[in-house]
C-alpha cells in the first residue's frame, strides 16, 4: 500500500483519532514507529531546524526540506507528512513541491496561507495571511499537481487566519470552508484556536478531515477530547522534539556537576530500553546484519562462477 493511501485511511477511521507526532530525524522516526506511532510530521522547525540549526522563518529551501523528509520516509513504513510552509514560491513552485514530495515517497504535504516574504513561525507575533484568492490558488495548484500523479496523496491546508493581523475568527471560519470546497484540499487544520468552543464552531464549517493545533488553549487536548470534538487527527508534533531537548538539557546540566556519575544515574532510571541494555530491538543500527547477508549472497555467487 502506498503511504498516501495509508494516511488517507488513517484519517477516515471512525471513532479513532490519528496521533501525528513530529520526527526530529530519521533515527528517531524509527523509534517512533517501533513504539506504535502511526504517522509522523517533518517540520521546518522540529526537523529542519534540528538538522540545520536554522530558525523556522521560511529560509530553508524546498530541496533541503524534501531531501530531509526523503531520508525519513526511506527509514520507516509509516506515512510521513512534510511541512511545505508557503510552497516555497508561486504556483509553479507549489506544483514542483507536490510532485517532488510524492517522488520522495511522502504521504502528504501541509501548506499554509501566509505570504512567502513574511513567513512566521506558528503563534508568532505579526502573522499575516494572503488574500483568499491567492490562498485558494496555492492550494488548488498543489491539489491539481498531486492528482496528476497520485490522487491519494494528502494535501493539508493550514489556516493561520485566527491570530493574523488581517484575520480573525470570522475570517477563519470562511477560509476553512473555502479551502475544502473551492481549493479541494483533503485535510484542513485550524492553527490557533483560543477555546474549545472555537474548535466546535470550526468543525461545523468543515465536512471532511479536520484537526486543530493547541493554539492558545491552556493545554493540549487528550485523544478522548479530540474524539469528542469529532477531530480526525491530534497534532502532537511537538512531543518527541521537546522531550529530546528537555532530556538532553537536564542530563547535561547534571553531567557538569557529577561527570560520568550522571550517566550511571541515567542508566538506573532508564534500564528497560534498547539503548541502555534492557530490551532488544529487532533493527540493526549499524547495518552489519544486512551487510553480512549481502556478502554471503554475492561472494557465494562469485565462488560458484
Amino acid at each position: 500500500m502506498r503511504p498516501s493511501t495509508k494516511l488517507r485511511q488513517l484519517l477516515r477511521r471512525k471513532n479513532k483519532v490519528l496521533a501525528v507526532l513530529g520526527a526530529p530525524n530519521a533515527f528517531h522516526a524509527k523509534i517512533m514507529e517501533a513504539n506504535g506511532v502511526e504517522a509522523c510530521f517533518v517540520g521546518t522547525s522540529i526537523t529542519g531546524g534540528n538538522y540545520t540549526g536554522l530558525p523556522d522563518l521560511g529560509i530553508l529551501s524546498m530541496t533541503e526540506c524534501v531531501a530531509i523528509a526523503k531520508w525519513i520516509a526511506r527509514s520507516v513504513k509509516i506515512p510521513v507528512i512534510l511541512d511545505g510552509d508557503t510552497g516555497h514560491g508561486g504556483i509553479m513552485a507549489v506544483r514542483r513541491l507536490a510532485r517532488e514530495s510524492i517522488e520522495a515517497g511522502l504521504a502528504g504535504l501541509r501548506l499554509d496561507d501566509q505570504p512567502l516574504e513574511q513567513k512566521r513561525r506558528t503563534l508568532s507575533a505579526g502573522i499575516s495571511i494572503v488574500s483568499r484568492e491567492e490562498a485558494i490558488a496555492r492550494y488548488r495548484a498543489a491539489v491539481d499537481a498531486k492528482n496528476e500523479i497520485d490522487p491519494d496523496f494528502v494535501i493539508m491546508a493550514q489556516c493561520y487566519a485566527r491570530n493574523a493581523v488581517n484575520g480573525g475568527m470570522a475570517e477563519t471560519l470562511k477560509r476553512l470552508r473555502l479551502y475544502e470546497t473551492k481549493a479541494g484540499v483533503d485535510w484542513v487544520q485550524f492553527e490557533a484556536p483560543h477555546s474549545v468552543q472555537e474548535i466546535e464552531r470550526a468543525r461545523k464549517a468543515v465536512k471532511g478531515p479536520f484537526s486543530a493545533m493547541k493554539g492558545q488553549l491552556p493545554r493540549a487536548l487528550t485523544l478522548e477530547e479530540h474524539r469528542a470534538l469529532k477531530l480526525n487527527a491530534a497534532w502532537y508534533t511537538f512531543l518527541p522534539d521537546l522531550v529530546l531537548k528537555a532530556s538532553a538539557w537536564s542530563f547535561l546540566e547534571t553531567f557538569q556537576d557529577r561527570g560520568i556519575g550522571a550517566w550511571f544515574e541515567f542508566l538506573e532510571k532508564n534500564p528497560d530500553t534498547p539503548f541502555t541494555g534492557g530490551k532488544a530491538w529487532n533493527w540493526d543500527a549499524t547495518g552489519m546484519t544486512e551487510l553480512t547477508k549481502l556478502e554471503a549472497r554475492y561472494f557465494r555467487e562469485k565462488k560458484r562462477r
